[in-house]
């Protein structure tokens, strides 16, 4: 019936049901809610905890990448399909993609710098994000990622930030406890006096400098990098004729690898180089605007061949300071092979070592047991060495002792160990190594594997926690950890002496002769 139908006791009876029924509905439906949370909490309570078998683990271990490199950082998705990572070679750093179910290894872009890989929520991204940029990698495409991220600076205040916290580490983390009897908390109020007469990180680096000096250590100081700009003034890979006085420039010696260097190039060696894009190099007068940001472009060289007349013009593309540096550094090195192989008659092999590092440890290896393998001795030059950590790698390499030969029909090809210079071999050093360029000549000393020629070295072996500032273009160094001999002796401070003695004069070398390799082959050839 119809509300209005109804009379009074009627309606009341209706709203009593209507009541009934609602508080019924509630009480089911609380049933089934206590039915579900019962129904989870016994699946919950069956659920067993995961056991790893960890003990076995050595046995299921799997390498992910293709080859062996240096990692900036690494990402693995959530299924486990894909690897994400940013390695190094010899150049740069790249990204590649490890595709699991595929079995593919792709390099997704060239030189993007290191830093940190970090996806989004979804995993749709993944960005990579380094000092003041962020790129994103989605399907396999690299893109900039453009932000804004202004923030209040004060300038003062945080180099005075900077300063207060290297004078607290140096006191936490210097690797003498008595910070070699300096009275540290005297000089850091004493140069604490001079922030406020500091406007610039370049000057606030040099004081910074002249306060961890008072140390008397080595690996220590402050160092300031502006920031690089990619306009470059290009280079030639050429030496140029002094002596030429005319327009031009007059080509001495062209370095192997130079960009002048083609199959069908005049440009030759007395070869003058007239102008540069069409424009004239003036006697007198500097030429280097005329390659101002053109380091890999193309440039027109125009030139002539003195006493024949004729002009001709070719397109060279130039390259940066860096790499010519790297020009001159192979052709300095290939300079001492040739004469090592002057001054012992073909005899003695020449190694140099560039860096205590795994690219310098290779480029040795390589050579020493391939290159050198039949020569009699090996001379090892470690000058203008920076470092690194090889000491003990090198003194290995060079220690062996030969225990056997292999004859097959009477004929002798070799001895072992296969992978070790078991042969007389001699140390170059001078006064620039530093180190572990000083580190390495002392171990391969006191292992007595050879002798030492050349110059005294500084005592640098020490291991330093370099540290970048809050502004990344402040660098300070803490010498952490030193080396102690045997007898109980700090090698800092403590100067490399060199069994042979021996100098080179600014004649020798302008005569393209090199006194310390010299005497080195010679104290070989008394021993072979």
């Amino acid at each position: 019936y119809d509300d209005f139908r109804l009379n009074k006791e009627e309606r009341a009876l209706k709203k009593e049901l209507e009541k009934k029924a609602k508080e019924d509905s509630k009480e089911i439906d609380k049933k089934a809610d206590d039915k579900k949370s019962d129904a989870k909490e016994d699946s919950v309570k069956k659920a067993e905890p995961l056991s790893f078998d960890l003990e076995e683990r050595r046995h299921r271990v799997v390498r992910l990448t293709r080859h062996s490199s240096s990692l900036s950082d690494a990402y693995l998705n959530k299924d486990g399909s894909k690897l994400y990572y940013l390695a190094s070679f010899e150049k740069g750093v790249d990204l590649w993609e490890q595709d699991f179910l595929e079995n593919t290894t792709k390099l997704l872009s060239k030189d993007v710098g290191s830093g940190l890989l970090i996806a989004d929520k979804d995993e749709k991204n993944i960005y990579l994000v380094s000092q003041g940029r962020i790129k994103k990698i989605e399907n396999g495409k690299v893109t900039g990622v453009s932000f804004s991220a202004p923030f209040n600076y004060r300038g003062v205040k945080e180099r005075e930030y900077i300063f207060d916290h290297a004078w607290k580490q140096v006191k936490d983390k210097f690797y003498d406890a008595d910070l070699h009897g300096v009275d540290w908390e005297m000089y850091g109020k004493e140069y604490r006096r001079f922030l406020p007469h500091i406007g610039n990180n370049f000057d606030f680096a040099e004081m910074l400098s002249e306060m961890l000096g008072e140390l008397n250590a080595s690996h220590t100081g402050a160092r300031y990098s502006a920031p690089g700009s990619s306009w470059k003034t290009a280079a030639l890979g050429v030496f140029w004729d002094d002596s030429h006085k005319g327009d031009g420039l007059r080509i001495k010696e062209i370095m192997k690898g130079s960009p002048l260097i083609k199959a069908d190039s005049k440009l030759k060696p007395g070869v003058i180089v007239e102008k540069i894009d069409g424009e004239l190099i003036e006697a007198g007068k500097p030429y280097w605007h005329l390659l101002d940001g053109k380091a890999g472009k193309h440039v027109l060289i125009t030139a002539y061949t003195p006493g024949e007349g004729d002009r001709f013009e070719e397109i060279v593309k130039p390259i940066s300071y860096s790499e010519e540096s790297e020009l001159l550094y192979n052709r300095w090195v290939e300079q001492r092979e040739v004469l090592t192989e002057k001054y012992s008659g073909g005899r003695i092999g020449y190694l140099h070592i560039r860096g205590m590092n795994s690219s310098s440890f290779r480029e040795v290896y390589q050579n020493l047991l391939g290159k050198y393998r039949n020569k009699e001795a090996v001379v090892v030059d470690t000058r203008f060495n920076g470092g690194g950590w090889l000491h003990d790698d090198l003194a290995t390499l060079l220690s062996g002792k030969e225990y056997q030969q292999f004859t097959p029909r009477g004929a002798y090809i070799g001895s072992d160990p296969f992978n070790k210079w078991n042969k007389p071999s001699i140390v170059v050093m001078g006064e620039s190594n530093y180190s572990n360029a000083h580190g390495f000549p002392w171990v391969y000393k006191e292992l007595g594997i050879g002798k030492l020629v050349g110059a005294p070295v500084p005592g640098t072996m020490t291991a330093v926690w370099w540290e970048t500032q809050i502004d990344p273009s402040l660098v300070f160094g803490i010498p952490q950890v030193t080396v102690v001999d045997m007898e109980g002796n700090v090698m800092e401070n403590n100067q490399l002496e060199p069994d042979i003695e021996v100098y080179n004069t600014p004649e020798s070398l302008l005569s393209g002769d090199d006194l310390q390799l010299k005497r080195a082959v010679k104290e070989l050839l008394k021993e072979i």
